[in-house]
């Protein structure tokens, strides 16, 4: 007797623990007869019970099957988005990848450029400096057409891909500067400039600030030049070139410049006025300059 009521209490125990805890299916299993045989009075011999519990399933189960349901076979807007965007990046990268070419290309013929140049600080004839310099405007002008029917492709996008070639193009400005004064000691316009690369279309043309800087690298070798004049004998050099700066640096003035690179390059200007400036001062007091003669001799008329 007391064997049964055992067993009655140990099953209830097992139903009640079943009811608060849906996942009992995870607990190791065992049999009621476990704890302790039945009498063979209450039990029959041929049909023994066996308990068996039924699953239930999770809540938090259901509710994530119902959250995701239908949602991760079609796509997202988010993913339409992001797909658009890596189509766009990749065209712009193909473009991108193509003006680099052009404009490493434009880079070598400047580094030909800058290097016959640099001759003109020896006492060489002026022609045979600028004879190779010269047959290579032709081939920037070639390449900036190149640079223009890439960007054809990509209209109203001028300054996004600028970058990619405006240093370059500040030092093409800057040697074709350089080569024109040298011939007609005159400024080199920015018409002109336009010309001699063919960028004098709408949609491809040179930046004006572009061109300024180009102006002020030319400043830069100004003073260098002076000096190794004088060196080999030409005097009248120093007033020139003072008298160019002079201009250049009051065309200069009459801009609005920010703090941004071009008044940092505008800055660089003026002390290449000054360093001229002391140069042509000490031919001065040497009496070395060509026009002190003339002066002295109208001075001497006058009295």
């Amino acid at each position: 007797m007391k064997s049964a009521f055992r067993n009655a209490v140990a099953l209830r125990t097992l139903l009640h623990y079943h009811c608060i805890n849906p996942h009992f299916h995870s607990l190791p299993r065992f049999s009621v007869a476990a704890v302790s045989s039945p009498p063979s009075s209450l039990v029959s011999p041929s049909k023994p019970e066996t308990f068996r519990f039924r699953r239930r399933s999770s809540p938090l189960r259901v509710r994530y099957s119902s959250m995701t349901g239908g949602e991760t076979d079609a796509p997202t807007s988010m993913e339409k988005q992001f797909e658009d965007f890596r189509v766009k990046l990749d065209e712009a990268g193909s473009l991108r990848e193509r003006i680099r070419a052009v404009v490493n290309e434009i880079e070598s013929i400047t580094r030909l450029m800058h290097a016959s140049l640099l001759h003109v600080h020896q006492s060489r004839p002026l022609s045979e400096v600028l004879e190779k310099p010269k047959a290579q405007v032709d081939g920037l002008k070639e390449l900036y057409g190149r640079l223009a029917e890439v960007l054809c492709e990509c209209p109203g996008e001028y300054y996004r891909f600028h970058n990619d070639w405006r240093s370059e193009t500040q030092t093409v400005v800057s040697l074709l500067a350089f080569m024109h004064w040298l011939e007609t000691g005159k400024l080199l316009m920015h018409t002109e400039a336009e010309e001699k690369l063919g960028m004098n279309q709408a949609e491809f043309a040179l930046d004006i600030e572009d061109y300024l800087i180009g102006l002020c690298f030319l400043s830069n070798e100004m003073p260098r030049y002076v000096v190794n004049q004088v060196l080999a004998g030409n005097y009248d050099c120093p007033r020139k070139v003072l008298r160019f700066l002079t201009d250049l640096h009051a065309a200069f003035r009459m801009l609005n410049l920010r703090n941004d690179f071009l008044r940092k390059k505008f800055d660089s200007l003026k002390y290449d006025l000054k360093r001229v400036e002391e140069v042509y001062y000490d031919m001065k007091i040497r009496h070395l300059a060509n026009g002190d003669s003339a002066e002295d001799n109208g001075t001497q008329g006058q009295s």
